[in-house]
Order: structure tokens, then sequence, then C-alpha cells
């Protein structure tokens, strides 16, 4: 009896966890559109002195294949200076460390991953070889940092 509470109450959560990240996450709420999130390149600055102090970080319009596509809802890239969710790895150093972990390059792992919980979201939402590429310009820009 204990055995059949436990495994409806674990079915339950991830049935749950996953409708989240689909229906949340990756087609979002139709009535908001996607945010950019706020960089360091998009603050206005003073002085020349100030701006080079300031580290190098990716635009907006760099910024917004991973907020159009969702991977800001989990994943912060923080290399980049980009905030997001704290439910997924922070994606800096995913350029180098996804092969380790998943056995196929960056560029194979988001054309199908390895994952459940990514098989998912990117099965509902495949990259296109264009929004892929951005991705991956992104991400190794990141681990360069």
């Amino acid at each position: 009896m204990n055995k059949a509470i436990i495994s409806f109450v674990a079915s339950l959560v991830i049935g749950f966890g996953l409708g989240y990240l689909v229906f949340g996450v990756v087609m979002g709420d139709s009535d908001k559109q996607p945010q950019v999130a706020q960089t360091e390149a998009t603050k206005e600055t003073t002085t020349t002195e100030d701006q080079k102090k300031k580290p190098e970080t990716a635009s907006v319009d760099e910024a917004n294949i991973l907020n159009s596509k969702g991977c800001l809802g989990c994943h912060a890239v923080d290399k980049l200076g980009l905030d997001g969710g704290v439910t997924g790895p922070d994606l800096s150093k995913a350029f180098t460390e996804v092969e380790g972990k998943h056995g196929k390059s960056l560029d194979e792992f988001l054309k199908e991953p390895t994952s459940a919980v990514m098989s998912s979201v990117i099965g509902g939402s495949p990259l296109t070889d264009e929004e892929r590429a951005q991705v991956l310009d992104m991400l190794k820009q990141a681990s360069e940092k």
C-alpha cells in the first residue's frame, strides 16, 4: 500500500513539473510578451571611464533567443550577465561541459537532448538551425570569459 502511494505522489510531482516546464516556460502565457533580460550593455553610463570598468556582456538582441525559447526561465548565464531561473544549471560553461556530461557536443545535444527534462522541453519546441547557431555562439562566448 505504501509503495503505491509513493509511486502515485512521485508521478504526480513529475507530471506537474513537466507540465509547468512545457506549458509555463516553453509555450508561455499568450498575454505576456517575452522579456529581454537586462544586461550591463543596456545600462546607461555617464563616463568613458565607467564603460572601461564594466565587463563585456551580451547585447539585448543576442539575449533574445534565450528569452524567446524560454531558456532563461530555468537557466542563467552569469558570464554574460544574464539572470534567469535557478531550476536548471548556469549555462556559462555548457559549451565545454556538455560533452563530458552527456557524451555528445552541445550542438548535437541541442538537436537531440539526452536528459529527460530537456528532451521534453526541446521536443515540444525544437530549435531551428539558425536558433541553434545563435545559442551555440552565445554559450561559446560565455565559456571564453
